[in-house]
């Protein structure tokens, strides 16, 4: 098997400890001693080994590969009030044979970030314009994804405002397409429109956080897989906290969405539910269960679309560390437990059970793409389960390492619509910021 050296390797790591972070050398501050105080330069380099074993639940369908991303950003800071921010980005792949050489996985020199802000960020008010990062909550539907070797990123106008335990960010944005060997660009007539409030003083030890999104796209397929234009409102509200006394903690999320696509209507909602409790022992360990809903599509052809559009999440690793698994049409069962064997060092394994909201619709990725389908029905609702394990050691404070195993077993649902071979996700990683 390809991939059985890098099982081996992430092993060793999940086991590692450390004592307390150690400081390294960082070479941006040697630099910026050297410059005046209003210019600033900065950087990270990410490495990773990852590979899959089993893909589209095939036989004999494996890849191993690697992933090179360099970042070089620069500020510029002439006062309190203002600042420019760039960030030049490299990605590469290397040695892969199933993966393409393309985005999300490569996308050499190009421009990710480059935007002007005004406003004191200690004050009132920040009005932010350029290319730029959304993201808000748990990144559920608008988030970075940084996982990714390409990132998500947005040319976007975005206001901040913040007072007394209450703010809202508003913005408008059009999503940023990359393209190896050519300068990126948003794609026209694909916007995202948004207010995201968060009100901190409403219920003790807790945020509550609505929401409004509006997604306009164009050439979207409807249910008879015809171009049309997508026009989708999503209304929502998150709510986080703890209940320091009794070591709980707990997380609700519910979206509602209401749009159309051309003459199709649509109407689908989606749901977050997650509590967990910190024992008073060594390493702290946090036991968690927490359940996921997307509602699906019940009929394919009756120009009404169910299917749960989840936007523009960071989806990494929120249904399964694999990412085989995204936020439409499923119901997740998952339990975890998460400790810190040393000050340096996060582990944590966890199951999740998938079943498809409906049997009729199909299984989504983490990406929001189709894996499979049986638009009859008779391949149930029952799609799997997972198993994960990852570590992560913070070596000091520029350096990290990573490693982690998804492994699927399938459920009547993978049988019957794919091979139904096992999936297995491994990887190693490093990432050192200078």
């Amino acid at each position: 098997m390809k991939v059985a050296g890098l099982l081996a390797l992430c092993a060793s790591l999940a086991v590692a400890q450390t004592s307390a972070p150690v400081e390294g050398f960082v070479p941006s501050d040697e630099l910026n001693k050297e410059l005046p105080s209003w210019l600033r330069f900065s950087g990270e380099y990410r490495t990773r080994l990852e590979g899959f074993d089993g893909g589209g639940f095939k036989l004999s369908n494996q890849d191993l590969y690697l992933l090179s991303r360099l970042r070089v950003n620069l500020q510029i800071r002439p006062s309190k009030w203002f600042r420019i921010f760039a960030q030049a980005q490299d990605a590469r792949i290397f040695w892969n044979d199933r993966v393409p050489s393309t985005p999300p996985y490569k996308n050499t020199m190009d421009l990710r970030l480059a935007y002007v802000e005004i406003g004191n960020p200690e004050g009132p008010l920040t009005v932010r314009v350029g290319r730029q990062e959304l993201d808000f909550g748990d990144q559920r539907l608008v988030g970075t994804a940084n996982w990714l070797n390409v990132p998500r990123n947005f040319d976007a106008v975005r206001a901040s405002f913040h007072s007394g335990g209450y703010r809202l960010d508003a913005f408008s944005a059009s999503i940023v397409a990359p393209q190896d060997g050519t300068f990126d660009h948003h794609i026209e007539g694909n916007n995202l429109h948004g207010l995201y409030g968060g009100l901190e003083k409403l219920i003790p030890n807790a945020v509550v956080e609505p929401y409004v999104l509006w997604r306009l796209a164009a050439r979207q397929k409807n249910e008879d897989g015809r171009l049309a234009s997508l026009d989708s409102k999503t209304g929502g509200v998150r709510w986080v906290g703890k209940v320091p006394a009794a070591h709980v903690d707990y997380g609700v999320e519910v979206a509602m969405q209401r749009g159309n696509i051309g003459a199709d209507a649509a109407s689908a909602w989606a749901g977050h539910w997650v509590a967990g409790y910190t024992f008073t022992i060594p390493y702290k360990p946090r036991a968690f269960a927490e359940y996921n809903y997307a509602s699906g599509d019940r009929n394919p052809h009756d120009g009404r679309i169910g299917t749960f559009d989840q936007l523009y999440p960071t989806s990494h690793d929120k249904f399964g560390l694999a990412d085989q698994v995204g936020w439409r049409n499923i119901r997740d069962l998952h339990f975890g437990v998460e400790a810190r064997p040393k000050r340096a060092v996060t582990a944590a394994l966890g199951v999740h059970s998938w079943w498809l909201a409906s049997a009729t619709d199909g299984l989504y990725s983490a990406s929001g793409a189709l894996i499979a389908r049986v638009a009859s029905g008779s391949a149930g609702t029952r799609v799997g389960d997972e198993l994960d394990a990852q570590c992560v050691w913070a070596v000091n404070r520029q350096m990290q390492l990573g490693a982690g195993m998804g492994h699927i077993f399938p459920g009547p649902f993978l049988k019957l619509a794919t091979q139904g071979n096992p999936y297995t996700f491994p990887y190693l990683m490093f990432g050192y910021s200078f």
